[in-house]
């Protein structure tokens, strides 16, 4: 990132800074007080219709039971190894795996639609399923029938593999799953569709978190995002993000221009009840515990109506993801604030809102969302030292938990000294998990940390010291694009087997 030289924001991106306009004809095209009844009269609008909510499309998964009954013959070797051994315990095991898989979904924490199970003998069979309407198959894999098993994972969809050692009835395959289906009895790997890290031994909450990352995928792929101003991607390297976003996870990005959003903005400003609405729940966020004005009231007064125009942008695309170019030249004049604190209660609300429209980064945030099932931070990284390294922007969510609000000092964007963001408070000893997305879609890198503290330096407003769990000095090493993607919680392990799975390198710093 260039020196700052007074012409941008904290984030790099273009603005004419306050030159030759005065603070006090900003506040002046921002006054909403000026045309809008007192606050403290205002109440929720009655007969506002619904609005687009969180999109989460539920992952449907087709579980399929591979086991024949073995009739005896004299003489000979009639059985393979494992468990099964008539019509009844056959029939007891379908039990046993509807059982779980219903357990299983009662504890998913994500939308998950299972298919009744189907129990397959023959090739023919399994080519039927394998042609379903799903996005998962789970296998259950009692026997060694390589070509039912085969047929299965003939397929463009994922698979996985379960079989049993000590949860229920031994299965074979889990002796033959490696040499036999993997390897077809040979050194190297050669199954299609199908790897060492989809084969699941007894546990179902291992399971759960393999769909949990196709969960994600689904999710990523295919996302419609509405780009206001313009998409595009930080940096030199970074101007092909765009198309690689389409190309890769055929993103449906909607570009609003800044003279439209300009346009709409004006428009809010006239609707009394736009303007009502603004400033009672603007009124209400402000009467919250922990919230701490710290800038001028029409800032924040400003930053509401603004969110009621992003979303109207999300309802007309029907779509629950937004993200702001060179936000600086337009928002504040107009609006009289910055885009911060928007973006920061649209991601409260489960919402998926960037800054800088910066698709390098935008695709690693969505899938970390999906994920973690809470809000994430788009943040600037700074150089890793002594296990240390500092992260900061203007527009972190407050509940980045998903649930409860972190305290928020409203304060002004530092390097326009205008508008309001939030500086969030989270808490020490948090535990987070971040990406670092390359500029050229090939290699993701993830770590995991620790919060240290919430410091405040002259930098971004939300400003994060991290503890990096593992080997900083490789970190440093192999940092790639610029922008970083923040969650809470442990989510290395998901994320890899995700971004592996969607063709992409993956490097976890541990």
């Amino acid at each position: 990132m260039k020196e700052h030289d007074g012409q941008g924001c904290c984030c790099g991106c273009s603005s004419p800074g306050l030159s030759g306009v005065s603070r006090r004809g900003f506040l002046a095209a921002g006054a909403l007080a000026a045309a809008m009844p007192a606050a403290g009269m205002l109440g929720a609008e009655a007969g506002q219709k619904p609005r687009q909510q969180p999109i989460r499309r539920p992952l449907r998964v087709q579980p399929v039971f591979n086991c024949t009954v073995y009739q005896r013959k004299p003489a000979t070797s009639w059985r393979v190894t494992g468990a099964i051994q008539d019509e009844a315990e056959l029939r007891a095991e379908e039990e046993h795996i509807r059982a779980d898989l219903k357990a299983m979904q009662a504890s998913a924490g994500f939308p998950l639609e299972l298919l009744p199970l189907v129990t397959v003998r023959t090739p023919e069979e399994a080519k039927a399923v394998a042609k379903g309407d799903f996005d998962v198959q789970v296998i259950y894999a009692a026997r060694r029938d390589l070509p039912v098993l085969e047929a299965l994972a003939d397929n463009d969809k994922w698979n996985l593999m379960f079989v049993r050692h000590r949860s229920g009835p031994l299965y074979y395959m889990y002796i033959g799953s490696h040499p036999h289906f993997l390897r077809k009895r040979r050194d190297e790997i050669s199954q299609r569709n199908m790897g060492v890290r989809d084969i699941v031994v007894d546990d179902h909450g291992e399971l759960l978190w393999r769909l949990r990352a196709f969960y994600a995928l689904k999710n990523l792929r295919e996302k419609r995002v509405v780009a206001v101003g313009m998409a595009g991607g930080w940096g030199a390297d970074g101007k092909l993000a765009p198309a690689r976003a389409r190309e890769l996870w055929n993103m449906d990005i909607r570009t609003v221009t800044y003279p439209e959003l300009g346009q709409r903005i004006k428009k809010a400003r006239q609707d009394p009840t736009v303007v009502r609405r603004a400033l009672a729940a603007a009124e209400r966020y402000l009467a919250q515990p922990g919230v701490k004005l710290e800038t001028t009231r029409e800032f924040v007064d400003g930053g509401f109506l603004l969110t009621e125009v992003f979303r109207d942008l999300l309802d007309e695309h029907q779509t629950d993801a937004i993200t702001i170019g060179a936000c600086m030249t337009t928002v504040m004049p107009i609006s009289g604030t910055t885009a911060c604190q928007t973006l920061s209660l649209l991601n409260d609300d489960g919402y998926l809102a960037f800054c800088e429209s910066d698709f390098v980064v935008i695709p690693a945030g969505i899938l970390l969302h999906y994920l973690s099932d809470k809000p994430v931070f788009l943040c600037n990284p700074s150089m890793p030292h002594k296990g240390v390294v500092t992260v900061s922007h203007c527009t972190a969510p407050a509940k980045m938990d998903g649930r409860q609000a972190c305290p928020v000092r409203l304060l002004t964007h530092y390097e326009s000294d205008f508008g309001v963001a939030p500086k969030v408070e989270m808490p020490k000893g948090q535990p987070v998990t971040v990406i670092n997305a390359d500029f050229a879609s090939r290699r993701w890198l993830g770590f995991e940390a620790k919060i240290l503290d919430s410091p405040f330096f002259p930098i971004c407003r939300t400003q994060l010291d991290l503890a990096i769990k593992g080997d900083w000095e490789r970190l440093a090493e192999e940092i790639r694009g610029f922008h970083w993607m923040l969650a809470y919680g442990n989510h290395l392990r998901q994320i890899g087997y995700a971004v592996q799975k969607a063709g992409l390198g993956w490097l976890a710093i541990e």
